[in-house]
């Protein structure tokens, strides 16, 4: 079983900045994939970006050129720093953790909100 701890988050102008960070603890799988997935209020859970093992990067076209994910691979931990951020980015955001065998785990979810 792998547990993920989401950090971050919370209430910020338009226009600002936050990192959310998802760390990875008791995992005894090899962890290939992770991911941040938002969810607003009223709509479907959607991928934000992704990050494999091999540090290659994907993101909705949303948020391209805004937020960026990165990971530190000896603290299995990812971070998604958000900039420029905007009302409509406003959501729950979702740690997932993919192992090489494809079996998964979700974080505990983190507010972000953003408003004047």
């Amino acid at each position: 079983q792998v547990q993920l701890e989401q950090s971050g988050g919370g209430l910020v102008q338009p226009g600002g900045s936050l990192r959310l960070s998802c760390a990875a603890y008791r995992s005894i799988f090899t962890i290939a994939t992770m991911a941040w997935y938002r969810q607003a209020s009223g709509k479907q859970r959607e991928l934000v970006a992704r990050i494999t093992s091999g540090g290659n990067t994907n993101y909705a076209d949303s948020v391209k050129g805004r937020f960026t994910i990165s990971r530190d691979y000896a603290k299995n931990t990812a971070y998604l720093q958000m900039n420029s951020l905007k009302p409509e980015d406003t959501a729950v955001y979702y740690c997932k953790a993919t192992s090489s065998s494809s079996v998964y785990w979700w974080g505990q979810g983190t507010q972000v909100t953003v408003s004047s």
